[in-house]
């Protein structure tokens, strides 16, 4: 299984961006998708998270400036991030909780992309 993030960059405090993140490989089932940051010299938290048929949820730092959504048929999850701050500042990761085949079985995991930088100037 891969994860492919983009959508990453540079804005202005008050600005916006938008991430994706594309899920790909011998997928069985996704139970859901989300994403995490970790800004320097702190640990990876959630910032929104979408599970497979489930209400939405998100850090309460986030909730009315961030939105998430996802498209199971692609695999695929989107964070639109609006008034941004500079406390946002951080590597973005996608994460999925996804069972693949295992043989004759299955096997269920959490995945990760390898990180999107997002930075917000003030």
């Amino acid at each position: 299984v891969q994860l492919v993030e983009s959508g990453g960059g540079l804005v202005q405090s008050g600005g916006s961006l938008r991430l994706s993140c594309a899920a790909s490989g011998s997928i069985l089932r996704i139970y859901a998708m989300g994403w995490y940051r970790q800004a320097p010299g702190k640990q990876r938290e959630l910032v929104a998270q979408i599970p497979s048929g489930g209400s939405t949820n998100y850090a309460d730092s986030v909730k009315g400036r961030f939105t998430i959504s996802g498209d199971n048929g692609k695999n695929t999850v989107d964070l639109q991030m609006n008034s941004l701050k500079p406390e946002d500042t951080a590597v973005y990761y996608c994460n999925a909780d996804i069972s693949v085949r295992f043989g004759v079985a299955q096997r269920r995991s959490h995945y990760w992309g390898q990180g999107t930088q997002v930075t917000v100037s003030s």
